[in-house]
């Protein structure tokens, strides 16, 4: 009897012993993991903090993203230290995320867009655009939406999805842009006098960029009238201020050089029908 109870405790000891290096081999296996999951997140953000250009939101979103992998993998590791069939965990794991990705695949979409609008940069904080039937001045660049300001001053929230999958017209990118003003006159005026009054209009103002030269043409003979354009290049900063000003003092030179700006017109032409 005596022999059986020692058997027994001596049985209870050893599976009392091998639980708990089961379980010692767990938590070393649980901190060691938590530990390099932490080391990897540091890694990954200070190597993509060397890549130029890359924005902070992806590199830490990406940083996180791997400690969250790791941090799974860990778990199963975890598990199969006190024998647990880690196949099934894993394949259920796939299925949850397989789940979780149809369910919220209008945000993982969201997600990929603002990816793609971090690192390629289409556009940067402070742009004005226009995409996707939105337009206004960048604010603010997230994972799942852009924060834009009209220019009257209105809020937009565009989702990203929205703005990666449409043409994406950045007026700020470059640093000069064309200004181009037409002006129409009377077919009884002088052209010659007309370009030559825009000319020296835009060669007037310092905003007015030398090169490439400021061009004056015809540009089409229109119902009413005659139109004249001239072609300028300024400084983005200045193309708005630039435009309004040779708007107001093309009439103010016009009205001096004696250039009428005609209102649209029509010619009645009537005819007496004679009877019988």
């Amino acid at each position: 009897m005596d022999t059986n109870y020692a058997a027994m405790a001596e049985k209870f000891a050893d599976l009392g012993f091998e639980y708990l290096i089961t379980f010692g081999s767990a938590i070393a296996v649980l901190l060691i993991g938590l530990i390099m999951a932490g080391l990897a997140q540091r890694w990954i953000r200070v190597a993509l903090g060397r890549v130029r250009g890359l924005d902070d939101t992806v590199r830490l979103f990406i940083a996180r993203a791997a400690k969250y992998v790791i941090m799974i993998l860990v778990f199963v590791a975890v598990l199969a230290q006190f024998g647990v069939q880690t196949t099934s965990i894993i394949a259920a794991l796939g299925a949850a995320g397989l789940a979780i990705g149809l369910a919220l695949q209008g945000t993982l979409a969201n997600i990929a867009a603002g990816i793609m609008l971090l690192v390629l940069r289409p556009f940067n904080v402070g742009d004005y655009v226009d995409a996707g039937g939105v337009g206004g001045t960048v604010e603010v660049i997230g994972l799942f939406v852009t924060q834009l300001r009209t220019a009257d001053g209105v809020f937009i929230m565009a989702p990203n999805n929205q703005l990666w999958n449409s043409v994406i017209t950045n007026y700020s990118r470059n640093n000069t842009r064309r200004m181009e003003l037409v002006v129409g006159i009377g077919y009884g005026d002088d052209i010659d006098k007309a370009l030559k009054t825009l000319l020296d209009l835009v060669n007037a103002d310092e905003r007015v960029l030398k090169d490439p030269d400021p061009v004056a043409v015809v540009k089409s003979l229109d119902d009413s009238a005659v139109s004249v354009a001239v072609r300028a290049w300024t400084r983005t900063d200045d193309f708005w201020g630039l435009t309004f000003d040779m708007t107001k003092h093309a009439k103010e030179n016009f009205d001096k050089a004696g250039l009428s700006i005609p209102f649209p017109q029509s010619d009645v032409h009537m005819y007496e029908m004679k009877s019988g």
